[in-house]
């Protein structure tokens, strides 16, 4: 997770204990602090005793300070680190138009009850419906794919297929809104994945090490308007 400090920009406060000792060694707390942009470091002596213990005084007044001032933190365009899920149906529009407006009208009605249901259940955020598809934001990138999963399944029984892309990076909030490089690798990952397919980013698949979800080496692509070559995976 070291390479993901850099990533944080939301208020930090990190407490080092100069009379540490194993994970509690005061060079760890200089290391998160100095790779957290917007980390504020504060070093105390515990002498040897719980942190909570000694000195008690000198801990809840520097984390009361912080709480304070993060009343005075702006959130609009914050930028935080999220896990980005965009989907698609297929065809949308041959289907549209073998089917007929309302029969199809229906279908999307069902479709998007699934859809907001499955992102509910997962703890997400809906951002916004695009064309056929949702945008949708996750802090937790495995309930993400578990949802990507739960969405391309229940399509299955309202005779349509859902493509699925998703990317975990740094995003932009603007309002209701979300922009950003990462939302755009989610973009462009999505748009590589085929009827039914959860196509990931190599970023996912290091994160949910350890999840019991199962990826195949896609390959690498060149992401329209991304720099570098961009390895994907399937989450099968």
């Amino acid at each position: 997770m070291r390479s993901l400090l850099p990533a944080i920009h939301v208020p930090t406060l990190v407490m080092a204990d100069q009379d540490g000792t194993g994970y509690l060694d005061p060079e760890n707390g200089r290391y998160v602090a100095e790779r957290i942009p917007s980390a504020r470091l504060v070093p105390y002596r515990s002498h040897d005793q719980h942190v909570w213990r000694a000195p008690a005084d000198a801990i809840l007044s520097e984390t009361a300070a912080f709480i304070r001032s993060l009343a005075s933190h702006d959130p609009v365009h914050d930028r935080v680190l999220a896990t980005v899920l965009f989907t698609d149906i297929v065809d949308s529009s041959a289907q549209a138009g073998a089917v007929g407006d309302r029969a199809w009208r229906a279908v999307r009605e069902q479709h998007d009850a699934m859809t907001r249901a499955a992102i509910a259940r997962l703890r997400g955020r809906e951002i916004k419906t695009l064309g056929d598809g949702f945008l949708a934001t996750f802090d937790a990138p495995a309930r993400a794919v578990r949802c990507a999963q739960e969405i391309t399944t229940g399509a299955r029984p309202l005779g349509i297929e859902i493509r699925a892309g998703l990317h975990t990076g740094e995003i932009e909030l603007d309002g209701t809104d979300i922009a950003g490089i990462a939302v755009a690798i989610a973009a462009r990952v999505s748009a590589l994945a085929g009827p039914g397919e959860v196509l990931v980013s190599g970023t996912i698949k290091d994160l949910t090490a350890g999840s019991g979800i199962v990826f195949d080496d896609r390959g690498e692509h060149e992401l329209k308007g991304i720099p570098d070559s961009w390895r994907v995976y399937a989450a099968s």
